[in-house]
């Protein structure tokens, strides 16, 4: 078997594989674009081929940028379009292709990679674990109603107060401004992957990125400059969908959420994107109307160079943490001095006796403070060493925001 770059005339021969690796025929092509596969450059994909040259395995990476705790912004490998053929499965096709990535990836420097597993437990044992989250929240428009603030600031008045205004506009008209908040908002939410223009130029993806109909309620702040927007559409049983609410400030979520929540003619409001700890469940009048389902993993992160990448993130409390990771599938095993002290952090091979021993899986599951240490130690994967290794693992680890990542790739 060969596994070998792709250049662009291999376009057609990758789009054709992937889609028959999951049964699937490529779309028609529509006007304005929007096939997903525009997005991919072909110099960071791969084939796998028989010896005769054959077609039978694919895989490719978006180069993104990702933000870390702390704001720190890195380059990261997305991984995405990961098939077999059905007639070469379980033959190490895809052990073969997921090594030769990871391996490309490290000779480029890259100290991580991440991906959305399409099948929970294919990439834990190729090194990557779940480390955002995401759920549906629906919301009864007869039971929509958000409660008043009961907090005050100084000046007495409701917390959260907002002093902005919502315009609603077609997706067609509002591109530059999708784009300019969704790129303020990705820098500043840990877990968000960057969108690239020629995502938006390409309009290669979900909405609001593709030429999919769709309103966009986008707020402005009191100077008039766009600070968030939320993209939505009324589909069947009167449902109005919210395909994603684009904000860091609490008060602009909340005044998209109130515009959409009180939308004449609909039967019930669906977010289908709100990070597990968001308050708006708090905020509504009614704290059982907003009904949790789909809650999910979203972005999978593995890291190629621990010490880099532990030094790369921001941090918010000092101390120290031995950490004993294995890495089962590059054959590889190291033992690493963590020491943090003023929100910055250095990591080097250490001989001293552990705080933690952990796959590397569960290494990319805490690094971006999404997911507790305690929990894995709980659940038999994380072997804490003392009584208060996880605890010290969890205030290290732990973000000033959850990490949360809506973007499809």
């Amino acid at each position: 078997m060969e596994i070998r770059s792709t250049t662009d005339r291999d376009l057609d021969v990758f789009v054709d594989t992937v889609h028959a690796a999951f049964g699937r025929f490529p779309e028609t092509p529509v006007d304005g674009g929007g096939l997903w596969w525009s997005a991919l450059e072909m110099d960071h994909c791969l084939l796998a081929l028989t010896a005769d040259g054959r077609p039978v395995g694919t895989a490719a990476e978006h180069p993104f940028e990702l933000t870390l705790p702390g704001e720190a912004i890195v380059p990261v490998a997305g991984v995405t379009a990961v098939g077999v053929l059905p007639s070469h499965r379980r033959q190490g096709v895809l052990s073969a292709m997921m090594r030769h990535q990871l391996t490309e990836a490290r000779a480029r420097g890259d100290f991580l990679s991440v991906l959305l597993a399409s099948e929970a437990p294919i990439y834990g044992r190729f090194g990557y674990g779940p480390a955002t989250y995401t759920q549906r929240l629906t919301v009864p428009r007869r039971q929509a109603a958000l409660a008043a603030p009961r907090a005050r600031t100084a000046a007495g008045a409701p917390a959260g107060s907002d002093n902005g205004s919502v315009e609603v506009l077609r997706r067609a008209e509002c591109g530059e401004i999708l784009e300019e908040v969704y790129d303020r908002y990705r820098r500043a939410q840990p877990g968000a992957l960057s969108r690239p223009h020629r995502w938006w130029a390409l309009r290669a993806g979900q909405p609001p990125i593709s030429p999919e109909p769709r309103y966009v309620a986008v707020h402005r702040d009191a100077d008039g400059v766009p600070d968030g927007y939320a993209s939505y559409s009324i589909g069947e049983s009167s449902t109005l969908t919210v395909d994603e609410t684009i904000t860091t400030d609490d008060a602009v979520f909340t005044a998209l959420a109130r515009f959409v929540l009180g939308h004449d003619l609909v039967s019930q409001i669906v977010f289908k994107h709100v990070p597990p700890e968001h308050p708006l469940r708090w905020q509504l009048a009614d704290f059982r109307a907003g009904q949790v389902s789909d809650a999910m993993d979203w972005l999978w992160v593995r890291l190629l160079d621990i010490p880099q990448a532990l030094t790369a993130r921001g941090w918010s409390t000092d101390g120290e943490l031995v950490l004993d990771v294995d890495d089962p599938f590059l054959g590889e095993h190291g033992r690493y001095l963590l020491t943090v002290q003023e929100g910055k952090a250095g990591c080097v091979p250490t001989d001293r006796e552990p705080d933690l021993s952990l796959d590397v899986r569960d290494l990319g599951s805490v690094y971006l403070g999404g997911t507790a240490p305690s929990t894995l130690v709980r659940a038999g994967h994380i072997r804490a060493r003392h009584p208060s290794a996880a605890a010290l693992a969890g205030a290290l680890f732990r973000a000033d925001r959850p990490p949360h990542c809506l973007h499809l790739f």
